[in-house]
């Protein structure tokens, strides 16, 4: 019994040592315009990526995203980040995505993933969720809604990835 318990924690160990870094989905969402764009594609920018899923009818969501746009531009020139903003409406209330993105004049790229095929793939299962890629496109930092003064914490991880680079 030991001997078959340590060859699985030593199997185990080797297994982890190989396991490859978590990347997004391959899985295809569309733009406010209708393109279909895959999301791996996201990652492959080189930028340290933000990737916020929200909803119109989400208050914390609005919220997140509203706080990041303060600061949005800084991150941009500080960091060579990015924010993609992740619209996880229905079909139906899809169509108002658009109004709300530009009432609030958020200046990140907008997508629709309306069929929930991507959340289904990533295991979104509420939102705000929050991705963090670093330049590489692996997921390096995952967080599930949103309390005031997030955006800075999240800053921190940004700011350490930029020094990485």
């Amino acid at each position: 019994m030991k001997g078959t318990l340590t060859l699985l924690v030593a199997m185990l160990l080797a297994t982890a040592g190989f396991a490859q870094s978590k990347t997004l989905p391959s899985v295809n969402v569309k733009t406010l315009q209708g393109e279909s764009i895959n999301v791996q594609t996201l990652g492959q920018t080189g930028k340290i990526t933000v990737i916020s899923f929200w909803a119109t009818w989400c208050s914390p969501c609005k919220k997140e995203l509203d706080a990041i746009s303060e600061i949005y531009e800084d991150w941009q020139s500080k960091y060579d980040a990015v924010v993609v903003a992740i619209s996880t409406d229905d079909s139906r209330s899809a169509a108002k995505v658009p109004g709300v993105v530009e009432a609030k004049g958020w200046k990140y790229r907008i997508l629709l993933d309306s069929n929930k095929e991507l959340s289904i793939a990533a295991n979104i299962q509420s939102v705000p969720y929050t991705f963090l890629l670093d330049q590489n496109g692996n997921i390096v930092y995952e967080h599930i809604g949103y309390t005031p003064g997030d955006e800075d914490e999240l800053e921190e991880r940004i700011a350490a990835l930029a020094k990485k680079k």
